[in-house]
Order: C-alpha cells, then sequence, then structure tokens
C-alpha cells in the first residue's frame, strides 16, 4: 500500500503537492457524486493523462496550459466522446459531466473533452475563428448536440469563456469566472494559485454535492439538469397548498452580441407540485387543482418589457394531485440587457375541470 501510495504521489513531484490535494479534492467531490447518482457518467471518465500527453497538446496548439489545468488532467483525461447518434443527434447519451438543459427543441449537454479531442477540435475552431490562434485559447468543453455550446481556456490568463451564437472576435465570447478569483502567479508550493478551469469545476462540484442542481430523466436518457433547484438560486413560493419553483440560466450559445444592442437570451423552468394537505382555499380542502391561467411580467432592468397573460402553459393545463410528480416546464426570453427579472402568478381552479378548454 505504502509503495502505490509513493509511486503515485512521485508522478506528481513537478507539481506544487497543496495544488495536488485541492485538485484531487475537487475530482473526489465530483466521482463520489457521480457514483451515487450517475454511474454511467463516472463510466465515461478518462484515466489520466501522462505528461507526454500534455506536452503534446502544448506543441501542436503552440500553448502552455495553466498548472491548474494540467493537473486536472493528470487526474483524469476528460471523457470519452462518444460517436454521433443519428436517431437522436446526440453522442451516445447525455452523460456530460458539466450536464446541460432543453427548451423548445434546444438540447445542450456538456462533456469535458479529452486531450486528443482538444486538439482536434481547437484545430477545426481555429479555421474559423482566428482570434482563438492568436490569443492562446484550446476548446476544452463542448456539447454532445448538435446546439453548439463551447468553452474556451484562455492560456495566457487563465480565464474560461462560453462562446455565444456568432463568436467572430473576443468581444463574443463570455467568461464564466470573476477575473478577480484568478491567480496563476503565486508562490509554487501554494494551493492559491487558480485558474477558472478548477474553479468552475469546484463549484461545479460543490452545485451536485448540496443538490443545487440534479440528475432527471427527461426521457431518453439520464442527464445533469443545470437549472437550479434549490435556494437561493431557485426562486419558491407556496400558495393554497401550490408549490411553485422557478430558476433562469442566460444561454449564451443563442445570444447575439456583435452590434452594440445586444441580444441576450434566458431560459427559465417552473415547477408545479400540490402540497400533501391538498388545495386550500377558505378553510376547504381539494385533493387536487388545475392551472387556469397565467400571468408574467418581464423586465429588462427596471422596464417592463413584456407583460403576458393568457390560458394554460406551454398549451397545457396540468392538474396537480398531492405526492404527483412535479409538472416541469420551460420557456425563454430575449432580453435587450444583460440582467432583468421575471414575476407573475399561477390561478389554479379547486378540483378539476368537468370539460375541456379549447
Amino acid at each position: 500500500m505504502q509503495e502505490c501510495y509513493l509511486a503515485w504521489r512521485g508522478a506528481f513531484v513537478m507539481y506544487p503537492w497543496s495544488l495536488v490535494k485541492r485538485v484531487k479534492r475537487c475530482w473526489d467531490r465530483i466521482k463520489t457524486w457521480l457514483t451515487n447518482h450517475f454511474p454511467e457518467a463516472e463510466a465515461t471518465l478518462c484515466k489520466g493523462a501522462t505528461e507526454a500527453d500534455i506536452q503534446e497538446l502544448e506543441n501542436v496548439l503552440k500553448v502552455k496550459l495553466p498548472l491548474p489545468t494540467r493537473i486536472l488532467y493528470r487526474f483524469h483525461n476528460g471523457q470519452e466522446f462518444a460517436k454521433a447518434d443519428p436517431e437522436t443527434s446526440t453522442f451516445g447519451r447525455s452523460l456530460g459531466l458539466i450536464g446541460g438543459y432543453s427548451f423548445y427543441g434546444h438540447l445542450v449537454n456538456v462533456y469535458l473533452l479529452p486531450i486528443c479531442q482538444i486538439i482536434l477540435e481547437t484545430q477545426q475552431t481555429r479555421r474559423r475563428l482566428s482570434f482563438l490562434r492568436r490569443s492562446k485559447y484550446v476548446l476544452v468543453a463542448a456539447s454532445s448536440t448538435y446546439s453548439r455550446k463551447l468553452f474556451f481556456l484562455n492560456c495566457t490568463n487563465g480565464q474560461l469563456y462560453v462562446g455565444t451564437r456568432s463568436p467572430l472576435t473576443e468581444r463574443d465570447i463570455i467568461p464564466c469566472v470573476p477575473h478577480d478569483l484568478i491567480s496563476l502567479h503565486q508562490e509554487l508550493n501554494s494551493s492559491e494559485q487558480q485558474d477558472a478551469m478548477l474553479l468552475w469545476l469546484e463549484e461545479h462540484g460543490r452545485r451536485l454535492e448540496h443538490g443545487f442542481i440534479k440528475l432527471h430523466d427527461e426521457g431518453n436518457g439520464k442527464s445533469i439538469n443545470l437549472f437550479p433547484e434549490e435556494p437561493h438560486i431557485c426562486s419558491t413560493a407556496v400558495t393554497n397548498g401550490v408549490k411553485v419553483r422557478a430558476s433562469a440560466l442566460v444561454i449564451p450559445e443563442l445570444m447575439d452580441l456583435q452590434d452594440d444592442l445586444g441580444e441576450y437570451l434566458f431560459a427559465y423552468s417552473i415547477r408545479l407540485s400540490l402540497e400533501p394537505q391538498g388545495c386550500i382555499i377558505n378553510g376547504m380542502s381539494f385533493s387536487s387543482c388545475q392551472l387556469h391561467w397565467r400571468h408574467w411580467i418581464i423586465r429588462a432592468n427596471d422596464i417592463v418589457i413584456s407583460d403576458v397573460n393568457g390560458k394554460a402553459v406551454i398549451g397545457q393545463f396540468p392538474l396537480l394531485r398531492p405526492g404527483a410528480q412535479e409538472f416541469v416546464y420551460q420557456s425563454c426570453t430575449p432580453l435587450p440587457t444583460p440582467s432583468g427579472s421575471i414575476e407573475g402568478s399561477f390561478t389554479f381552479i379547486p378540483g378539476r375541470y368537468a370539460f375541456m378548454l379549447f
């Protein structure tokens, strides 16, 4: 046992030991969650890359990976990236370590790429986007669907960026981590050295571990769903026994930032359920209730840009019962600003409709 440990530690002798331990904790947290909840995705994790693998990437792409990212890949060389399934338009099942979302047919599921795929995808992308080559970017994560979502690591400043719909210049990619958290110039024996890749995966592991994001079965396979489900990044309200949970995500791959006006796209997830005591109206308890109406007020900053009143949601009138599965739907809205808000209400009928509504 001691010999195995010494051999393992010897494989990382060229790296600051405190940083190696920090990276190991990051991977251990993610792998523990995968083991308990999503072993199918854990099985796609590749064994650690060798120093020769990393050196090949750096030589071919003419970059120098930030130290934390090098160590991340020494533990696990991304995920096996399966070939596309023509029937589902996805690369195998939705086993991406980063996860994704879906709404109105837009399906995203993000894998962490192995080094061989990083080289291939970066070379192909650089032919279209010359700024990637000039600024030492490499493509480290991508959606496994034909709804493309791409993540670029800047090997010079350590920042991780996500691409918008048409990332023609550096203006069209969005940083994933606050710049002031990134530190690549600490002493080599310090665990404080951190790039965006490490910070991003650490936060992802925390969200998985604490249940902020969860595993969902969308009918065509299980996947990690990135819509938050717990406070403080998920809003919850209970009225007369009806529980509503709402959360939102920015959708960068469908945003257009190429002109001064810009267009930002946000998707939101709504979850409706009935508490065990049923629907309580004026002291009377009903064992079910059915959605009738919804009202949304959408603001860009503090300016109302949309006031929506109408029957049903996505053409449906869900019937809620205690203990039944949540009714979940996703939708989206464009905004002219990078921040905004959605508020509103649902109107339910106690019991259920006696006739079909049209």
